[in-house]
């Protein structure tokens, strides 16, 4: 800011003895602009510039130097300055010029008598002969030589004194004077008397603007970098902030959060000569960037005309931005004037600026900054605010700054429930930070349980929300721990925590979950319905991890989502009980009901609604909506609708990247991992590649979606060619599932993809192995598609007429299901089977249901497969162009090869057919060439051949 009074000015009312200039960083092209003023003064022509800028940007400093500079360059200077304290008094500054200017013109060697001031004869009476004197002063001092006039702050002057600067300024204008005036920028001008008027018509108008980089770093004593150019902007190169700024910049302190007291005391001092200034500069402070122009006239407490005008003023003096929210122009300012409030105001005022962005919807991170700051004062309303303010803290990763969030929640007035639910929030937020410091939270927020179905829904909430790694262990021990203090209240009253941990439990670690059956036995005489929901639950849980019967496990799946009630009449579903669909949001458990009933539209219906409500999910890495989506996408793969399915898979997968979550979040990565499969059967390849090229395959191992992963990959391996490195995942797949327990064959069907793929590599034996595991896997449970599936295999491995067999009984299997994209393969490979026994007219029929089928799915590769066995079987059945009798091309291949002399056994080898295939092909031939066996079958070709000939 400048000063009132300089102190260091070497001449104020006073002539200016000739020195070096002081060197004034960043001040050089001002400079110049100055000085290039001076050969025209030199020359006897007047000559004029005005200095304008902001508070503190160095504008008496600036004309203290070009004063010197005059010095140097031969001319008298005389300066005045006005002051914000002198302006009511009649021609002060006006004497201030006399004083000098008789200094100027005095002959040192004889004594000057008093003499009447032009401002002393200010007024009515004598105004002409005072304005007339100050001339004439003025003149004889331009006499002797050329003459610097300058006037700091000359929108602080008297009126007398503009009037006297603006008398003389067009009567001088063939005298060697150069006149600079310095003035606030946008400063209110005077009733009476215009800049232009004291300047002249064309005077140069310099700007002082902040200084660079390199000017500031001088003035603070720092090196150029980093830390100068954070000094800069925290203050925007204004001089005397950056004054301010040196003694506190300590080591390791932040520019942007620095202020004075003094700045803000000297500050508020100013505004108090515009109306309403001082309390908006207040209210702009507290807001900081939520500054609207309403907020400011609500929190400063005035009209929105006078605050309008108050801002009006204070954007043209560049106190506040020129914008829509104009806030204070520099963080350095800002924090000097609420360092300047006293803290209880400032608490106050923090806690009514929260209030207001409330009402207005502001996000809440912006309300929740203000209650941080709102200290010791009760805000009962700001308990939610800060905790969902800290749930988004944790998701950006500012784990420090959800915790301050959560320590200033805990200071108000909280029940015993609200307690725990902060502290258990706070445990996770000092968990990112401190581990140790996490455990001591939790024992603290178990001591204050009150009431047990609160503590058990936090428990809950707190399972949910944390979906994976270290922070689901941390969950887990804070509900056993919970589930150990509502003990005492009976199973009803601690059943569904245990159920949420116990999922919870076996979703996040890598080993066999706990043993279900004991615990079930202990808590069996269950009468709460969310209990028995929750038994429910684990009993389907239980029937999907043994693999025994798939009927159970549907059963018990529809037990657990039996609170949906009847749709409205608008065909809304009702949720009932408000936490009843929190199991199928676990994610654990929703994986698998969804693997399980896939193939149940009714219930995949019943699992949508369940799923589909408008609060926000528990865990915040979800997408709301995303567990309805992903379960209809997995629904709609199962049908073999793939394009539809991908649709919906690539939509949520974009929210997901939207919030960095495809690889940490067990829901991202089944997201991701399913729709790499379905682009694997689209023959979408690149895309596939391109998705798992991004997926951090370590650091989702220890989630047990991360098993589809794995999946996903081997399948799109061993479509790419890159077979033995796709047989190698599926193995793993297979080994992680064993590792968990899981003997469910319709979560991932490995082991059919397994087998092809080691058929490929020309293991037979492990096809085979792999083959009888999945077959029986899948007759024990029981499910059209694994079975299906299953037998599509064995198909593949076996021989003769059992692999016709087990291909038949596949695709009678699979009609019953709405598997139809697996309906299509075993289609194709029956078909292709019976176009190799040479059955052409079955293969014909049977692959062009494979063919429709398969393009109705979309899938591309198994299409191409189909259509082009379709094309061979029509060519075997296209007559030989080389034999009169009509053999087919088999047949006749089969005939000369058998004329030749090999064996039928030696054929079937060759051409990888069965015996019983070679036999009815030559039991054809003979047929058609009218001979009764192989003795005379030379014969007959040759014959044939020669007749053809001819």
């Amino acid at each position: 800011m400048d000063t009132e009074v300089n102190p260091e000015n070497p001449v104020s009312g006073a002539s200016v003895p000739k020195r070096p200039a002081p060197r004034l960083p960043g001040r050089e092209p001002e400079l110049s602009r100055l000085t290039r003023l001076f050969p025209v003064a030199l020359g006897g022509t007047a000559a004029s510039a005005v200095l304008v800028g902001e508070f503190g940007m160095g504008k008496s400093a600036t004309l203290r130097t070009a004063a010197a500079l005059a010095a140097d360059a031969g001319f008298a200077v005389a300066i005045a300055t006005g002051s914000r304290l002198e302006s009511h008094l009649p021609g002060g500054l006006a004497r201030q010029l006399a004083d000098a200017l008789d200094d100027l013109t005095a002959d040192p060697a004889s004594p000057r008598p008093r003499t009447a001031h032009p401002a002393e004869q200010c007024g009515p009476a004598g105004e002409s002969e005072a304005l007339e004197r100050f001339f004439h002063l003025v003149r004889r001092a331009a006499e002797q030589g050329p003459l610097f006039l300058g006037i700091d702050n000359v929108h602080l002057s008297d009126a007398w004194s503009m009037r006297c600067l603006a008398y003389i300024r067009h009567r001088m204008l063939d005298l060697p004077v150069l006149i600079i005036l310095t003035a606030l920028i946008g400063h209110p001008p005077h009733r009476e008397v215009a800049m232009l008027e004291m300047a002249g018509c064309t005077p140069a108008t310099i700007t002082l603007n902040g200084l660079g980089d390199a000017a500031a770093a001088e003035i603070l004593g720092l090196a150029p970098g980093e830390l100068a150019s954070t000094c800069r902007e925290a203050t925007g190169g204004n001089p005397y902030l950056l004054h301010a700024l040196r003694p506190r910049l300590l080591p390791g302190a932040d520019p942007h959060a620095l202020g004075s007291s003094l700045i803000g005391q000297v500050l508020h001092t100013r505004m108090h000569e515009f109306p309403h200034a001082p309390a908006i500069l207040q209210a702009a402070a507290i807001l900081g960037q939520d500054a609207g122009f309403d907020l400011l006239a609500q929190l400063a407490g005035i009209d929105e005309l006078d605050a309008l005008q108050a801002i009006d003023t204070m954007v043209r003096l560049h106190v506040l931005d020129n914008s829509n929210q104009p806030s204070l122009s520099y963080p350095f300012v800002r924090n000097s004037v609420l360092k300047d409030m006293p803290q209880t105001t400032r608490a106050v005022s923090h806690a009514r600026a929260a209030k207001l962005l409330a009402e207005t919807g502001a996000p809440i991170e912006r309300v929740a900054a203000h209650l941080l700051d709102a200290t010791a004062v009760r805000i009962p309303w700001g308990v939610d605010v800060l905790r969902l303010g800290a749930r988004n803290a944790l998701f950006a990763g500012e784990a420090d700054l959800a915790a301050r969030y959560l320590r200033r929640a805990l200071d108000e007035r909280l029940s015993s429930g609200r307690r725990v639910a902060v502290l258990l929030q706070l445990a996770h937020a000092e968990f990112q930070l401190d581990p140790p410091a996490a455990a001591v939270r939790v024992r603290e927020a178990v001591d204050n349980i009150g009431r047990r179905e609160t503590a058990a829904f936090i428990a809950t909430a707190m399972l949910l929300s944390l979906c994976g790694g270290q922070d689901a262990r941390l969950a887990i021990s804070a509900a056993g721990q919970i589930a150990a203090r509502l003990d005492a209240g009976g199973p009803d009253a601690v059943w569904p925590l245990l159920c949420m941990t116990y999922l919870a439990e076996a979703g996040s670690r890598l080993g066999p979950p706990p043993e279900f059956r004991d615990f079930e036995e202990q808590w069996a005489p269950l009468t709460d319905p969310a209990a028995r929901r929750s038994r429910s639950a684990l009993l389907a849980l239980d029937a999907v991890r043994s693999g025994e019967s798939a009927q159970d496990a549907v059963t018990h799946f529809a037990d657990a989502l039996s609170h949906v009630s009847a749709p409205a009449e608008d065909g809304t579903p009702q949720r009932l009980g408000g936490g009843d669909g929190d199991l199928f949001e676990q994610h654990y458990f929703f994986t698998l009901a969804t693997a399980v009933l896939a193939d149940e539209p009714v219930h995949v219906d019943r699992l949508c609604r369940v799923l589909d409500v408008e609060r926000e999910p528990w865990d915040v890495h979800i997408p709301q909506g995303a567990l309805p989506t992903l379960a209809r996408g997995i629904a709609l793969q199962a049908s073999g609708d793939l394009q539809r399915a991908s649709v919906h898979f690539e939509s949520l997968l974009r929210r997901f990247d939207e919030r960095g979550a495809t690889t940490t979040c067990p829901v991202g990565v089944l997201c991701a991992a399913k729709l790499v499969e379905c682009w694997v059967d689209l023959g979408r390849f690149e895309a596939a590649t391109s998705l798992l090229d991004r997926m951090d395959f370590v650091a989702s191992q220890g989630l047990f979606t991360h098993t589809y992963l794995l999946y996903a990959r081997g399948r799109l391996r061993v479509a790419t060619g890159y077979t033995r490195f796709g047989f190698e995942d599926l193995l793993s797949c297979g080994r992680r599932l064993a590792h968990h327990g899981m003997r469910f064959p319709g979560f991932v069907p490995w082991r059919a993809h397994a087998a092809r793929a080691a058929l490929a590599l020309g293991q037979a034996d492990d096809a085979a192995r792999l083959a009888e595991e999945d077959m029986s896997a899948s007759t024990r449970w029981g499910a059209a598609r694994p079975l299906g599936t299953a037998l599509t295999t064995l198909g593949l491995v076996r021989e003769d007429d059992e692999s016709e067999r087990a291909l038949t009984k596949a695709i009678t299997a699979l009609r019953s299901s709405p598997a139809r994209l697996q309906l299509a393969t075993a289609l194709t490979e029956l078909g292709a089977l019976q176009s190799r026994h040479g059955q052409s007219e079955k293969a014909i029929e049977t692959l062009r249901e494979a063919v429709e089928l398969s393009e109705h799915c979309g899938a591309r590769p198994l299409a191409r497969r189909a259509a082009e066995e379709l094309r061979s079987s029509r060519r075997a059945l296209t007559p030989a162009k080389d034999n009169e009798h009509g053999l087919t091309r088999q047949e006749n291949r089969i005939a000369v090869m058998a004329a030749q002399g090999l064996t039928n056994r030696e054929i079937a080898t060759a051409l990888h057919l069965t015996r019983r295939t070679v036999e009815l092909h030559l039991s054809g031939a003979y047929r058609k060439l009218g001979i009764p066996g192989r003795a005379e079958l030379g014969g007959a070709l040759a014959k044939s051949q020669r007749v053809d000939t001819r």
